[in-house]
């Protein structure tokens, strides 16, 4: 009789499990959203121009029912191409993260032909011997910066295959990788203080300062932070001293062959000249792309031009030769395609919704739904109707746009501060987005990490327990203040 927690003769067998796909669980979702405009009437709100936010937001009181535009086989079929471009008009929707994910695989791809990561990694292993836990809280913490400062999302996609490696590494499993950077940016995003693209947003379409609210976000943040970095601690404790208690244990040897490609079986710790370089460049691209996001405005097409300026430099200084710098950055670059088709996906779901003009619908629902309700009941049933909202919409400043003028003056009515509405908004939407399927950088982050949604699911269902009570607790108290 074959155990089926032991790992097979072909690691790569181990990859595979019997839950479907990201592709098959996307698309699928597509096909489900595609139905729901065939059942639930179409309808819009009249748009204005909001100078403060910089787009047009919904009016209250101007919803109104109108022609249906069901969504069939053809549109069904288009959505995954429109997912990453309309055909109609040529504007891009996510085209433009799918082309920074390649770039940003050729420049792993350079990266590892010079060996620098896998000689770090083993000089880094060799240096913090017995304290490798204490990396947990200090990097999910610089992650949660990121999420609360610039709501750091996509851009972390960039750091799976860097960080998933060290955490093999050290003992721990891939999940404890992913969750690192999942987690840690998450809790930052659930608990924004300055995110421009959450909380700024949010309250300009609300007509309140941002600044608002802004203690009761902080002890979100940090009362998340703690939770999230102990649970993540916790586990990956119980996996070093016991590997079969991973999530993930039947595909551990896979793991450790698909991201540590035999280091871990050399001795060799000093890393050369040339890759001491090489990965001062690989950190200062890092830096600077922070740097760009947060402060410069810049989006996909600058931050994957710095990749590939990166790639360029370092396959230079690293003497890689024309050929061979030119077949790393095209076998990196492949290695994350799954990862570049993934986001087309994701945004085809918000695309049939779109179309078949459901989403307002859904909102005016919402808006009837929470009339005249007392403050405790009126606070969590709008964070429980964002959670819903925000499978459709995971866009933090999409959502923002599509609810907050409509649902935030409704708080005057229920004697509830509008800052409180906001506050809500983004904990649903940064909860849902630890697991939402439709959000790009969930299934991406789990591609890469070669982690399948329901092994994510059996590890992180605890800690969106404990994060739900967590927020229900803070945005009750809050209510009373």
């Amino acid at each position: 009789m074959t155990d089926v927690n032991s790992p097979s003769k072909n690691p790569e067998e181990d990859l595979v499990t019997r839950f479907p796909t990201a592709y098959t669980i996307l698309f699928l979702l597509i096909i489900l959203v595609a139905a729901l405009t065939w059942i639930i009437p179409a309808g819009q709100y009249e748009r204005a121009m909001n100078e403060e936010v910089g787009r047009e937001v919904a009016v209250p009181g101007t919803y109104q029912e109108v022609d249906p535009n069901p969504q069939g086989f053809v549109d069904v079929m288009l959505a995954p191409t429109e997912g990453f471009y309309d055909p109609h008009s040529y504007a891009a929707n996510a085209i433009d993260v799918a082309l920074f994910v390649l770039f940003l695989g050729g420049f792993l791809g350079v990266m590892n032909a010079t060996g620098a990561i896998d000689t770090g990694i083993r000089s880094a292993m060799h240096r913090l011997e017995g304290r490798e836990i204490w990396m947990i809280p200090i990097l999910m913490t610089l992650f949660a910066l990121g999420g609360t400062t610039y709501g750091m999302a996509e851009e972390t996609l960039a750091f799976y295959a860097i960080l998933i490696p060290v955490m093999i590494s050290a003992g721990y499993d891939a999940v404890t990788g992913v969750a690192i950077i999942l987690v840690g940016a998450g809790i930052g995003v659930l608990g924004s203080t300055i995110n421009p693209f959450a909380t700024v947003i949010a309250s300009n379409a609300a007509d309140i300062p941002f600044t608002d609210g802004i203690v009761l976000r902080f002890v979100l943040l940090i009362g998340g932070l703690i939770i999230c970095a102990a649970y993540v601690m916790r586990y990956a404790h119980r996996v070093k001293g016991d590997p079969s208690r991973s999530v993930v244990a039947s595909q551990r040897d896979a793991h450790r062959k698909l991201f540590l490609q035999g280091h871990d079986e050399l001795d060799n710790f000093e890393l050369t000249g040339t890759q001491k370089i090489a990965l001062v460049i690989f950190a200062l691209t890092f830096i600077v792309m922070i740097w760009g996001v947060s402060s410069q405005g810049w989006w996909m097409a600058q931050m994957g031009s710095l990749f590939f300026g990166a790639a360029i430099v370092i396959g230079l200084i690293a003497r890689l030769g024309e050929k061979r710098l030119t077949g790393s950055f095209v076998d990196g670059a492949r290695d994350l395609l799954g990862v570049a088709l993934v986001v087309g996906l994701a945004r085809g779901i918000v695309v049939i919704m779109e179309q078949g003009m459901i989403a307002d619908t859904i909102l005016h629902s919402a808006e009837t739904t929470l009339g005249g309700l007392p403050e405790l009941a009126f606070i969590n049933l709008m964070f429980w109707i964002e959670v819903g909202m925000s499978f459709f919409v995971p866009s933090s400043s999409g959502l923002a746009v599509l609810s907050m003028p409509i649902l935030a003056p409704l708080a005057d009515f229920a004697n509830v501060g509008r800052d409180l509405v906001v506050t809500a908004y983004q904990s649903a939407n940064g909860l849902v987005n630890l697991i939402n399927p439709t959000f790009a950088v969930v299934v991406g982050g789990l591609a890469i990490g070669r982690v399948s949604y329901d092994r994510w699911l059996a590890f992180i269902w605890p800690l969106l327990l404990i994060l739900t009570v967590f927020i229900t607790v803070v945005i009750s108290v809050g209510a009373f203040l």
